[in-house]
C-alpha cells in the first residue's frame, strides 16, 4: 500500500490523528528532504526508516518503492509540508503506482493554496490554481497572459526572491485586479494583505526596505469581471 501523507505546512500541531497512525505503522516512508521529515518524527515521537524522494530523483526512486511495495512493504509518502504532489514531489510515483496496479489512499490535510484562497476574501465557487509561476520574466508574464481572460479566481505560489518581480507583471498583466497576498500561513508570523495589486505592491516595497520579504507566499487574484466585496483591508499585521 502507497501511502500519501499530507504534513503541517507550519504549525505541527495540524498533524491529523490519521497522519500520526500511519507514519507510526508503515514499513518505509519517502521524504522530499529526510531531515525536515527527521524533525517531524522525531516531535511525533516516531521511529521509522526513510528513503529520499525529491525533483531530481523521481522516477529512480518511485521505481524502487513501488518494488518495495510490490514486496509486500508499506510506504508514506510525504513533502517537506502540506499534501505530496501539489507544486511537491508525488505525481511522478502516483503515476507508477497506478501504472503498477498498487494500491494507493491518501491522508487529507493542510494545502496553503486552499487556505489562502478561504482567506483572501476573493470568490471561492470557482477559481484555477496555476503553482509556481517560471524564474524568467519574459516566460512568466506569457503564464500569466494565459489566464487574462478567465472568470476564475487565480492562485499562485512564489518565493520571497521574487515576489515582486511577480507582482509587477501581473499588475502589468491584469491591471489593477483585487487581489490578496498570504505569507507564512499557520505561523506565528502568519499574515493577509487584501486591497488592489498596485495596493500590495507598493506595501512590499516598504516591506523590502525595512525587514526585508520573507517566508512563504501565496498570490490570490481575482478573476476577470469577478465582484469582489474586498475593500482594501489588511489583517492585523501591517506591511
Amino acid at each position: 500500500m502507497l501511502y500519501l501523507v499530507s504534513t503541517p505546512i507550519g504549525n505541527l500541531r495540524d498533524i491529523t490523528l490519521r497522519a500520526i497512525d500511519v507514519l507510526g505503522s508503515v514499513d518505509l516512508i519517502a521524504s522530499e528532504d529526510t531531515r525536515k521529515t527527521g524533525l517531524l518524527l522525531k516531535h511525533l515521537g516516531i521511529k521509522k526508516p526513510q528513503v529520499s524522494f525529491y525533483e531530481h530523483n523521481e522516477q529512480r526512486s518511485a521505481d524502487k518503492i513501488i518494488s518495495l511495495i510490490e514486496e509486500g512493504k508499506s510506504v508514506a509518502l510525504v513533502t517537506n509540508a502540506g499534501t505530496p504532489g501539489i507544486s511537491d514531489p508525488g505525481f511522478t510515483l502516483v503515476r507508477s503506482a497506478v501504472a503498477a496496479g498498487v494500491e494507493i489512499t491518501t491522508i487529507p490535510g493542510p494545502t496553503a493554496f486552499v487556505s489562502a484562497l478561504i482567506l483572501s476574501g476573493l470568490a471561492t465557487h470557482s477559481f484555477t490554481f496555476r503553482g509556481f509561476p517560471p524564474r524568467k520574466p519574459g516566460a512568466r508574464r506569457k503564464f500569466l497572459e494565459a489566464d487574462l481572460h478567465s472568470p476564475y479566481t487565480l492562485i499562485y505560489y512564489e518565493s520571497p526572491h521574487r515576489l515582486t518581480a511577480f507582482l509587477r507583471d501581473a499588475h502589468a498583466v491584469f491591471g489593477d485586479r483585487q487581489g490578496a497576498l498570504v505569507n507564512d500561513l499557520t505561523k506565528i508570523y502568519e499574515a493577509v494583505y487584501r486591497g488592489r495589486l498596485s495596493e500590495i505592491l507598493s506595501g512590499i516595497g516598504i516591506r523590502d526596505q525595512g525587514s526585508g520579504i520573507k517566508g512563504e507566499y501565496t498570490v490570490v487574484i481575482e478573476g476577470i469581471n469577478q465582484k469582489s466585496e474586498v475593500r482594501n483591508q489588511k489583517s492585523d499585521t501591517e506591511f
